[in-house]
């Protein structure tokens, strides 16, 4: 467990140093997100690389279902704000593809290149186009600073047009990070370059909710202590507002496996993600 008040923050939010195997699971994910992308592509239901913005990243997978998709399932990948791209998470597609839903995957540009408020103007770009291609409820999910960029999408300064606001009828934070301040006490922030400021504008647990939509705090029991305290207090902040509030720590699960559920049609995370 983490000691409080932290003595050391880069440990406090390390992840891979504390999940055994921690190397294998990026191969594990891009091969299982090529065979996806793979036979969506045989099936004609994948649309790939469509742009949505102007900068090289502003690229997004779009997922379709078989038959007229019942809405439309966002899901924003971590690493950061520094790593990774849409490539490696296409498999998390099938769990809502099976249940009829569309799915858009953005990769956006990454630190230092861009601020991290750029990025979430960047998601909220991504989020307004693919809205734009499927018709329908919007269900929007993120997993690690994907779930900072899915919850900062529904607070603070309104980012997407009244129209696609209104059709978001739920989110799903999978161990998100939402409040930005401690991570200017890391070495990562030499990349970040989170300032008070910022912290302050793009922290969600600092913002109040636009409005009342369902918001699901998800969390490994198992992952850092800090991950966890970052779940409750998104989970206590937003529940003093209109949003209705629901929390879960999954037993057993760690940052890199908790986000498995959404592969699959019958786990709870998949069917809380669509509001099943």
């Amino acid at each position: 467990m983490t000691d409080y008040p932290i003595a050391d923050h880069d440990d406090a939010y390390a992840n891979g140093a504390h999940i055994p195997g921690a190397a294998d699971y990026p191969p594990r994910w891009a091969g299982k997100a090529a065979a996806l992308r793979d036979s969506q592509s045989q099936a004609g239901r994948a649309r790939l690389d469509l742009g949505y913005g102007a900068a090289p990243r502003n690229r997004l997978d779009l997922f379709l279902p078989e038959g007229e998709a019942k809405g439309l399932v966002v899901f924003v990948h971590g690493g950061y704000w520094k790593a990774f791209d849409k490539s490696m998470w296409s498999h998390l597609a099938a769990g809502p593809l099976a249940h009829g839903f569309a799915v858009a995957m953005p990769s956006y540009t990454l630190c230092p290149d861009i601020r991290i408020g750029g990025i979430v103007r960047e998601i909220a770009a991504a989020v307004q186009f693919a809205a734009g291609e499927i018709a329908g409820p919007i269900r929007l999910t993120g997993h690690s600073a994907g779930g900072h960029l899915v919850t900062r999408m529904i607070s603070g300064e309104a980012l997407l047009s009244k129209a696609v606001l209104d059709r978001i009828s739920g989110v799903t934070s999978i161990s998100g990070v939402h409040d930005l301040r401690p991570l200017m006490l890391t070495e990562m922030n030499d990349t970040l370059h989170i300032d008070a400021a910022e912290a302050q504008s793009e922290s969600p647990v600092l913002l109040s909710p636009l409005g009342a939509i369902p918001v699901t705090a998800w969390v490994g029991a198992e992952e850092r202590p800090e991950f966890v305290r970052q779940n409750r207090a998104l989970y206590e902040m937003w529940r003093g507002f209109a949003s209705p509030m629901a929390i879960c720590e999954e037993p057993e699960k760690h940052h890199f496996d908790v986000i498995d559920g959404l592969a699959d049609p019958a786990h709870p995370l998949c069917q809380t993600v669509l509001g099943l």
